[in-house]
């Protein structure tokens, strides 16, 4: 294996850590919020500030695109995929006005399973986190649809649509 080689698969190990970590917050978040305000005023605080985030992020990397310009988008999503798609991989539908992807790998979603979080707050977490993608393309105006995992969704995650506002 050259420098170069060693070099990618160490930084392609630091990345999933580093998403791992982030998982690792939004439990811990999640718990410490549930015992002093209940779940359901947890999990709301912890989706406004998620999706806000993810707002964000559209304004500066989806700046230049529109609400008829889904597919654009979502390739461009594509594009800037963590380790190259490898952390998120997932099967791609592509049509003229839209854009599908259902993920087949999440590293939050991993992360928590591997921690022993039941069915139930896995899907909270799940829906908890989607609300940064719903930040994300329903900031660029295009109609967004995403169905997170929930129990008996299979072993893969979210499953997310982009569509052109006037299709």
């Amino acid at each position: 294996m050259t420098d170069s080689e060693a070099r990618a698969e160490k930084l392609s190990r630091e990345l999933d850590s580093a998403f791992r970590n982030r998982a690792d917050l939004y439990r811990l978040f999640l718990e410490e919020l549930t015992g002093k305000l209940g779940a359901k005023q947890a999990e709301a605080i912890m989706i406004r500030a998620i999706e806000q985030r993810g707002k964000e992020v559209a304004a500066v990397a989806f700046a230049s695109f529109g609400a008829n310009d889904a597919r654009a988008i979502g390739e461009a999503f594509l594009a800037v995929s963590p380790d190259g798609g490898l952390m998120y991989p997932a099967d791609v539908e592509r049509g003229d006005d839209h854009i599908a992807f259902k993920v087949k790998r999440c590293p939050l979603k991993d992360a928590w399973v591997e921690a022993g979080v039941g069915d139930e707050k896995l899907a909270t977490l799940c829906r908890i986190a989607g609300a940064f993608d719903r930040g994300l393309f329903e900031a660029t105006g295009v109609r967004f649809d995403n169905v997170t995992w929930t129990p008996g969704h299979g072993s893969g995650c979210c499953h997310i649509a982009l569509t052109n506002r006037d299709a």
